[in-house]
């Protein structure tokens, strides 16, 4: 199936949203906020992260449109914007096994 070439432009953006996730701590946060929206305590919490540097991710990950954010009194309450994020997750575990099957295959042809 041949698709048509993707725009410099198009690419660029891609890159940097690619670049956003490129931090286990964000993939963290987003995988933390898969059971559903928390606050920042809550998020911290499941993390491990402290709360200054969950708020820059956080701050990061609203910007670019991963999550969104809502006041709910004192509390900033966090949630998945698109959860299709995790479909790229799946893409690349099903890619990584591949690999890692492919690696192993080799090893035992090269005993």
């Amino acid at each position: 199936m041949s698709r048509k070439p993707l725009a410099p432009d198009t690419l660029r953006v891609v890159a940097q949203r690619f670049k956003v996730l490129a931090e286990p701590a964000r993939l963290e946060v987003l995988n933390a906020l898969r059971e559903g929206p928390l606050n920042v305590s809550e998020l911290s919490e499941a993390t491990g992260l402290n709360q200054a540097n969950l708020s820059k991710h956080l701050q990061l990950l609203h910007a670019s449109g991963f999550v969104t954010r809502r006041r709910d009194g004192l509390f900033v309450i966090y949630a998945l914007a698109d959860a299709s994020v995790f479909t790229l997750c799946d893409i690349m575990c099903g890619q990584l096994q591949r690999h890692a099957a492919a690696q192993v295959k080799r090893l035992r042809v090269a005993r």
